[in-house]
């Protein structure tokens, strides 16, 4: 799945339920379920993700929304092989990255 958010140093709940179009409750219940997550939280109590907690969000998406993880299952394959799986999926990412510019080339002639 790619994502387009502009590059800052933290996004907010709204901004990043919109890039992913889910429920902001779905991030809420993501970021109790998985120890990756770290967002930082305002004076409100408001949750700030860095661009970090961005990537861990897209590897969580892709385990549970596109691979068919369940919860358990994705925080277990999280544990065991994370820096395997991270550098999968950053592999993954960033084909569907130039995928996307390809076809945008392609559309352009």
């Amino acid at each position: 799945m790619h994502i387009d958010l502009p590059q800052k140093l933290y996004y907010s709940m709204g901004e990043i339920a919109k890039a992913f179009n889910v429920n902001q409750s779905l991030i809420r219940f993501w970021d109790k379920e998985f120890d990756i997550l770290k967002p930082k939280k305002n004076a409100k109590g408001n949750r700030m993700f860095t661009p970090e907690d961005v990537k861990n969000l897209q590897l969580i998406y892709h385990l549970v929304k596109e691979r068919g993880f369940t919860l358990e299952g994705a925080k277990i394959h999280l544990k065991e092989g994370q820096k395997k799986t991270l550098d999968k999926f950053e592999i993954i990412r960033k084909l569907e990255t130039i995928k996307t510019q390809l076809i945008n080339i392609k559309n352009e002639l």
